[in-house]
């Protein structure tokens, strides 16, 4: 089974706590703070895999979770990280926001990676916060959140070359010819379910990848048959290969073939129509192959394509195909190209976030900055309890209350906890 679409869900490890510890030795009663900071969240980490071809895998398990990480510990230890998660997934993955439906990353370099949702930062313990005037904090900090998300994979096939055409013009049994794929061929009067690749062997150090894209009938950009399912796959190759049944034994007319297959193509993508683009007349050896030859050049070598007559049964003008595709290959420096609309760059962790504002009759704080200092504050520790003071001023939470109206005794409410104002 070919599976080139995966939604599924990500989220990072959360930071571990830093902690209040004190040092406590025999000759040290009074040794001051000791506690160690939170080990970081794991990270969720995508990397391109020459050796995975399908999204197969992410079709069982749709979410996937990093480790947190430790609590820190006395003696001013670290806690541990937290373990990273590597998902592998087939080179020309390409990677998108499920709620924007925008492109995050397109994988397609070999061992490519991309962190899709950092862990969370491990808080500091109470030995950070010590300073010539505050000697002994009695307070830590709290980890942070990693990061989550829902996400889209969507695989859009790396090859140079693409075989395109109308079901059972023989581009299966060119494929099979050509390199050492092995797609399942027979007089299939419906398109092949999953694309097929190939590489084929022109010399040593000499090669290039070819696709049997399947899914191309009448409509398929409108999405007929399998139409956008593989039209996609289309976008990443070098060179079109156009198949033609030169015979018409399937009683269809070669040349009107061509330009149906040509406008579903543009239907779908313009840009598409600017690939170098070669006709390759199949079943030379059936009875009218050579009329229709010669209607095919007649029609289309005044236009500047070059026609390719073969017999994919026989391997008749295999050799001549293979050499004039890799002449095109070798000197196409056409990068390969996504054509979706546009990236966004993948956002921040939301550490810094503050949301300060007035709403029914009430002033709130909130956001997760906010929800980390509180989690983190002792309430009933005088140097944390400033320490949370000091950090609200030096934000511009109190600036910002104040330009709102807040007056001196109104309440204020912090992540939904009711304090009371005094400037």
């Amino acid at each position: 089974m070919f599976i080139d679409v995966a939604k599924i869900s990500v989220k990072a490890g959360r930071g571990g706590d830093g902690i209040v510890a004190w040092r406590r030795e025999k000759y040290e009663p009074s040794g001051g703070p000791y506690g160690g900071d939170g080990g970081n969240g794991g990270s969720i980490i995508l990397k391109a895999d020459e050796g995975i071809r399908t999204l197969m895998d992410f079709r069982y398990k749709r979410v996937y979770k990093g480790e947190n990480g430790e609590n820190g510990r006395t003696k001013l230890q670290y806690g541990k990280n937290g373990q990273d998660i590597v998902l592998r997934v087939p080179v020309g993955t390409l990677v998108k926001d499920e709620e924007t439906q925008r492109v995050i990353v397109d994988l397609k370099d070999k061992d490519q990676t991309f962190v899709i949702a950092k862990g969370g930062k491990g808080g500091r313990g109470n030995a950070k916060f010590a300073t010539s005037t505050r000697q002994a904090p009695g307070f830590a900090e709290a980890g942070t959140k990693g990061q989550e998300r829902n996400i889209i994979l969507e695989l859009k096939l790396l090859a140079d070359v693409g075989l395109i055409g109308f079901p059972n013009v023989g581009k299966s049994t060119l494929l099979s010819i050509v390199s050492a794929a092995k797609p399942k061929i027979a007089n299939y009067h419906f398109t092949t379910l999953k694309p097929n690749l190939g590489v084929v062997r022109i010399d040593d150090g000499k090669s290039f990848v070819i696709a049997d894209i399947p899914g191309l009938i009448e409509g398929a950009s409108q999405g007929a048959g399998l139409g956008h399912d593989f039209l996609k796959h289309i976008e990443r190759t070098r060179v079109l290969v156009h198949v033609i049944d030169v015979s018409g034994s399937e009683g269809r007319n070669s040349i009107e073939d061509f330009y149906k297959i040509n406008e579903e193509l543009n239907q779908y993508n313009e840009k598409l129509s600017e690939k170098p683009q070669i006709i390759v007349a199949n079943k030379i050896d059936l009875p009218g192959a050579e009329e229709g030859l010669i209607a095919l050049k007649e029609e289309f070598e005044p236009k500047g394509y070059k026609i390719y007559s073969i017999s994919a049964a026989t391997s008749k003008g295999i050799d001549e195909l293979k050499y004039a595709i890799w002449d095109i290959v070798k000197n196409s420096d056409t990068p390969y190209e996504t054509f979706d609309e546009e990236f966004v760059e993948i956002e921040k962790p939301e550490d810094e976030t503050i949301i300060v504002k007035y709403e029914d009759g009430r002033y709130i704080v909130e956001g997760t900055f906010i929800e980390r200092l509180l989690y983190s504050t002792y309430f009933d520790d005088v140097d944390s309890l400033r320490y949370f003071q000091d950090v609200l001023r030096r934000k511009g939470v109190v600036e910002e209350l104040e330009k709102l109206g807040i007056k001196e005794g109104e309440s204020v409410f912090i992540c939904d906890n009711e304090f009371e104002f005094f400037d």
